[in-house]
């Protein structure tokens, strides 16, 4: 009996290994017809495109949509007010006629995907759970605390300042030209949005703005592989963003799902356009002004995904707590101060789930 149960857990324990390797992996192996056990959500958790699921809308949801040429433009009163309405009711936005040029927006999505192409052996150099490492390949959501994993690769990369974590990353991809471009995006837009929400001052502008110079920067290479039974599944669970801004770019297939008026709606890709979404300390700094969202991926039978995120905030080392020209007798302080430290600590301690770690910091 004692050598059964030794075999069974020696079995578990391999199987476990394999799926520390990646989806890519275990599709990689042999032709999967159905879905692995680790990967099932419960009944209540999975997704449905059924007309029966008050919870999906079946229509696609067109994101408002910011021009920023115009943000730049003589209509720039009228782009902050669209602005300031998508952060607030919707979280999300996309940025169309921006200054990056298709070209490295494509080559950013392709190097992506060739990186997971690459031999296991390969992507295996840079498979570690250790949060704080310049360069991180992985898989699921939390790969080390969730119960149920996710039909999701990654390769995470930090990109501030960018020469001290270059000669950390790999060969493919190697395009630090979107990094750099993408970084200088976020700059013009984070300042539209402290103006968006009143901080027009010079000084306490110019202050901010000196310390989102120095701030983090975060590459995230999401694939997203073919699944047997997509409805049994998720490519990421539902979820908010740590940081003030992510900045999204993607292939055409549809696979990004925001939720909206409690109801989960797919975003239609446009094509070159950045999906911009508000995070969770962009939430806390404008004392609960602009939410960040709930989203979620979802994975299909047909085609494989990927997508490349750009999440921004403040450095590291530096404390997020609400702008105090936004803090008064009518609006108190509505979060508790907060770090990355703090962050870290919280999701390494417990399996993410929505928004607990944002919640964990209201005051009221």
């Amino acid at each position: 009996m004692a050598l059964n149960e030794q075999r069974s857990k020696d079995d578990a324990a391999e199987e476990q290994i394999e799926y520390e390797k990646g989806v890519k992996h275990l599709c990689e192996k042999g032709h999967i017809r159905a879905v692995p056990k680790k990967y099932i959500l419960p009944v209540a958790e999975r997704p449905t495109k059924t007309v029966k699921d008050s919870n999906v809308l079946n229509q696609n949801l067109q994101l408002p949509i910011i021009d920023f040429a115009e943000l730049l433009g003589p209509n720039r009163p009228q782009v902050l007010q669209s602005l300031a309405n998508a952060c607030q009711q919707y979280g999300f936005f996309q940025l169309v006629n921006h200054c990056i040029s298709d070209d490295v927006v494509r080559t950013m999505i392709d190097v992506s995907g060739r990186f997971f192409d690459l031999p296991l052996e390969e992507r295996d150099k840079y498979m570690t759970t250790d949060m704080g490492a310049p360069v991180r390949c992985g898989t699921s959501f939390s790969q080390t605390k969730d119960s149920v994993l996710c039909w999701r690769d990654f390769l995470k990369l930090l990109c501030h300042p960018l020469p001290d974590f270059l000669p950390h990353w790999p060969v493919s991809p190697l395009d630090f030209r979107y990094a750099e471009e993408t970084r200088q995006l976020f700059l013009v837009v984070m300042e539209a949005i402290l103006e968006s929400l009143g901080i027009m001052e010079k000084e306490e502008k110019e202050s901010v703005m000196e310390e989102f110079e120095n701030g983090s920067q975060m590459m995230v290479a999401n694939f997203y592989p073919r699944c047997p039974e997509p409805e049994l599944t998720l490519g990421i669970p539902p979820h908010s963003d740590y940081g003030f801004l992510t900045l999204l770019v993607q292939d055409e297939v549809e696979g990004l799902q925001v939720q909206y008026q409690d109801k989960w709606v797919t975003v239609q890709p446009i094509p070159n356009a950045f999906v911009i979404n508000v995070g969770d300390h962009l939430e806390i700094y404008s004392n609960g002004k602009y939410k960040s969202i709930l989203h979620r991926v979802i994975v299909n039978e047909v085609k494989s995904r990927v997508s490349v995120a750009s999440l921004h905030s403040l450095p590291f080392n530096t404390t997020v707590k609400p702008s105090p020209k936004l803090v008064d007798e009518d609006n108190p302080k509505r979060y508790m101060d907060t770090d990355f430290a703090t962050f870290l600590a919280y999701v390494s301690s417990q399996e993410p789930n929505k928004k607990d770690f944002l919640d964990s910091r209201k005051l009221l």
